[in-house]
């Protein structure tokens, strides 16, 4: 039985040359996967086509928009997930969900391996990798430009000598990877980190520093999860494309960041995340009526891991399982509306309401009115303060 390998396939240069290459190095069939998860630019059916025209044995083409919404951006959304408070998983939260579907690919088409197009620099052959080894344990995987030394030189030469259908004449001076979540951009002229990004670097976001009137909006959320814009009912996918559109143009979402890779390095990194931001910046507030304090203290602390877990590729592990348990149970009363105000390249929360709300106006008011029983304070106060006093008194009876 001739073997099989299923191939992560994007289109561009590097996975297209890789059919052929791998081809050539195994003698095994190239099985081309394409996975939309709003990453936009070609048709889909464009992208398979040429899959097949540099010499896949077979092409499929996943849209998954609608799953990557649902059973990813939402989690995230719940979590609050921000790794190093400020990055909202762009690329880290598409790989488990591309994971998925290539292991799915390989079941359907008996294939025993499975490549992909990442380099040995990055954070993306780790997701791939580990979450392969997670959801099909007895599939091998392949890293043709990793393992290979496969330079864009090299590439070039060989897409030319195969005649393979691929412009090789332009290249963008920057790596770029987007999807529904929002957009990642470096390399280029940014890897000096002193140098500031350009407007021509943006695609998600216009210039906020454009005047502009503002855009007023309510989110409604139930159980943490959004499920309208100013009344109307939206799926999470429509929901996040309209907010996209929305937040995008008021320069909502830019981060210019030096952020921490999984593989040791540090790495410059301009992420757009319109929607992404806009509504973990609701959540956020949303939660702050209605989660209990100790509950969302704690509740901070197991998102920074479970944002820590997904960015490091570890989205099928059981720590990772186990969290989601709890925060979806920590999310049961984040319930209720959130007004936005999307202006000059920020999300403001300007009002907040709910029917679970933990806000009691007659306790917190200073006004008449007020049922809050100011005496209890006393005693509370010196109680709580009463172990800091033991052993202040204690310290100074020891220094004599």
């Amino acid at each position: 039985m001739t073997q099989r390998v299923v191939l992560a396939y994007s289109g561009g240069l590097d996975t297209s040359v890789a059919i052929g290459w791998i081809a050539e190095q195994t003698g095994a069939e190239v099985i081309a996967l394409a996975v939309d998860v709003g990453q936009g630019g070609e048709d889909l059916e464009a992208i398979r086509q040429r899959a097949l025209a540099c010499g896949a044995a077979a092409a499929e083409v996943a849209d998954v928009r609608a799953e990557y919404a649902a059973r990813f951006c939402v989690p995230a959304l719940k979590a609050n997930a921000l790794y190093m408070d400020r990055y909202p998983l762009v690329s880290a939260l598409s790989r488990p969900l591309i994971v998925n579907h290539l292991a799915r690919v390989a079941r359907e088409h008996g294939a025993d391996m499975v490549a992909h197009g990442c380099t040995g620099k990055g954070n993306d052959q780790v997701r791939f990798e580990v979450g392969l080894a997670a959801v099909a344990p007895g599939v091998s995987v392949m890293a043709p430009v990793r393992d290979s030394g496969m330079t864009r030189d090299k590439a070039i030469r060989f897409a030319e000598e195969k005649g393979l259908p691929i412009d090789v004449s332009s290249r963008s001076p920057y790596s770029i990877d987007q999807n529904l979540w929002g957009r990642a951009v470096e390399t280029g002229f940014l890897e000096d980190i002193w140098n500031a990004p350009i407007e021509e670097v943006y695609e998600y976001t216009s210039d906020p520093a454009v005047p502009r009137g503002p855009d007023e909006l309510v989110l409604t959320f139930a159980e943490g999860i959004p499920v309208a814009i100013d009344g109307r009912e939206l799926a999470p996918l429509d929901l996040i494309t309209e907010l996209n559109t929305r937040a995008g143009a008021q320069g909502v979402g830019r981060l210019d960041m030096v952020e921490d890779r999984l593989v040791g390095i540090k790495s410059r990194e301009i992420y757009e995340a319109p929607a992404a931001i806009a509504l973990i910046t609701a959540h956020q507030e949303l939660e702050n009526v209605c989660v209990e304090r100790d509950l969302a203290r704690f509740k901070r602390q197991a998102e920074q891991r479970w944002t820590e877990l997904v960015y490091d590729g570890l989205w099928f592990s059981p720590l990772k399982r186990a969290l989601d348990v709890f925060i979806d149970d920590a999310s049961r009363y984040v319930t209720g509306d959130v007004r936005l105000k999307l202006h000059g390249g920020r999300a403001v929360v300007t009002g907040r309401r709910s029917p679970v709300s933990l806000y009691d106006y007659k306790l917190a008011t200073y006004d008449t009115g007020d049922t809050f029983d100011q005496s209890m304070a006393k005693g509370f106060v010196e109680l709580w303060g009463l172990p800091s006093k033991i052993a202040a008194l204690r310290d100074t009876a020891a220094r004599g």
